[in-house]
């Protein structure tokens, strides 16, 4: 790659990105503004989450916080709340964070310059640049996924996506295809993986620059992206007791550390006294990113007035009942632990 650097010679590649765009974007509503606030938002929603799944959630987001005055003013766990679905509930929380950031460090105004962007709370490089270029005109490349994907298949590039240098090398590949709009295209560049070069199967007829892709001339698209290291999945058991009384259950909220920040979850331990209320247990198994989960509930029903008093006043635990967990955030399995067993 290095000796490809301060040419113009693939600058074409970029242009013919730029014109498939132009007559394919797709109608998304937060490319009819240049508004910083909804574009960081929406840039967060979609990093874990397709656009088709995730659209709902992002208009509503925006519709209960407009701006940044209004998110940072908002309580955390209503900003969670709102987040809902989406998962990777640090996002929210970081996001929530970083609106306070802006009220505090800049005035209320969404910075423009990449490096202040990146100053934000749970603002990566990839999501700067996005933001400085589709807003502010900044020049570098959102380089991700789309971006390692294309990248790597026109170049028939072997390097390896895992590496952490992976967003230095692939920034300087797109130097070198990027025209003058780098907002249009960064975003060209979103569309053109998602839509034509996907991960599987990919439209490499329908593609504006298969005559320059050295891999589909070699019939080798498959091969790339190169990524060599896998990840770990890490094997966790959790254990819960769902202790209830008459349609109410006691709930407590999570920390900011490990799994599920901030969210609600039923307690993971109880007093020795109350196994005499413990009437089976269901086993639940759940799936995150890195982690795959083993889930213990203990059915907890005390049938004894007296206990439960002294329960409630004894522990600072939060009582809840169904109509009460709708307006609160849990992790999806127990979400629909109380959905299966409380909803009528």
């Amino acid at each position: 790659m290095n000796s490809l650097k301060n040419t113009t010679e693939f600058l074409h590649i970029g242009n013919k990105i730029l014109k498939w765009y132009d007559k394919n974007a797709r109608d998304l509503p937060f490319r009819n503004t240049k508004d910083p606030y909804k574009i960081w938002i929406c840039e967060i929603v979609f990093q874990q989450t397709r656009i088709a799944q995730g659209l709902g959630h992002y208009n509503r987001f925006v519709e209960r916080f407009p701006d940044v005055k209004t998110l940072s003013e908002a309580d955390e766990n209503e900003v969670i709340l709102y987040w809902k679905g989406l998962g990777y509930y640090s996002r929210a929380i970081n996001i929530h964070k970083a609106a306070k950031q802006i009220m505090n460090d800049f005035g209320g105004k969404f910075p423009s310059d990449y490096d202040d962007i990146l100053k934000l709370k749970g603002v990566g490089k990839y999501t700067a640049a996005a933001v400085s270029s589709i807003c502010f005109g900044g020049k570098k490349p959102a380089v991700d996924g789309n971006f390692h994907r294309v990248l790597s298949r026109i170049f028939a590039d072997d390097f390896d996506i895992t590496q952490s240098t992976a967003f230095t090398y692939f920034s300087e590949l797109a130097f070198l295809i990027m025209p003058e709009n780098v907002g249009d295209f960064n975003q060209a560049m979103m569309d053109l993986g998602s839509e034509i070069c996907k991960p599987k199967n990919p439209n490499c007829t329908e593609c504006p620059v298969n005559e320059d892709c050295i891999a589909f001339s070699l019939d080798k698209t498959s091969q790339f992206p190169v990524k060599t290291k896998k990840v770990k999945v890490e094997n966790l058991s959790l254990k819960y007791y769902f202790v209830h009384r008459n349609g109410q259950f006691l709930i407590q909220q999570r920390g900011d550390d490990f799994i599920w920040k901030k969210l609600f979850e039923f307690l993971p331990e109880v007093p020795s006294e109350l196994s005499p209320f413990i009437k089976n247990v269901k086993t639940l198994n759940h799936k995150l990113t890195h982690r795959n989960l083993t889930i213990e509930i203990f059915d907890t029903e005390i049938d004894s007035e007296a206990v439960w008093k002294a329960l409630i006043k004894e522990k600072k635990y939060i009582i809840s009942d169904f109509e009460d967990s709708q307006n609160r955030s849990f992790p999806k399995p127990l979400e629909n632990y109380i959905q299966n067993t409380l909803k009528d």
